[in-house]
């Protein structure tokens, strides 16, 4: 399952990198770096309201990224963790990994939880 995931991500990347290869493959706040995510959160829930703004565009990207893995692989990516909980999650890697980008957070997220998934299901195999 995590395979056909990561094989899914690797198809699209490639094509769009071989369609374009001098130009960006990913657009919008995916492209973000984490420090600037980390920096929004923290405006956020100052009550920021720019920071608020800001915070509902990686709040969109991301909902548009899973929903569009989700589909593309006939599953749930986020495996039932609602999307603040993804944001959440998301935050915690960029404060530890500031110099990556929003999607690296986001495909951190996806492959924990899809570890997490596939663990449960071997184990239960195995009762």
């Amino acid at each position: 399952m995590i395979r056909r995931v990561l094989l899914l991500i690797g198809a699209v990347l490639s094509a769009g990198m071989a369609m374009a290869a001098d130009k960006p493959v990913l657009w919008g706040q995916g492209v973000q770096r984490c420090e600037v995510y980390t920096k929004v959160w923290e405006a956020r829930n100052l009550g920021n309201q720019a920071g608020v703004e800001d915070y509902r565009r990686f709040q969109d990207w991301l909902t548009g990224f899973v929903s569009g893995l989700s589909l593309a692989t006939g599953m749930d990516v986020l495996r039932g963790v609602d999307i603040e909980g993804a944001m959440r999650r998301t935050r915690i890697h960029c404060e530890d990994n500031p110099e990556d980008d929003f999607f690296t957070a986001s495909m951190d997220l996806i492959r924990v939880l899809s570890a997490v998934d596939s663990a449960r299901a071997r184990a239960s195999r195995r009762d």
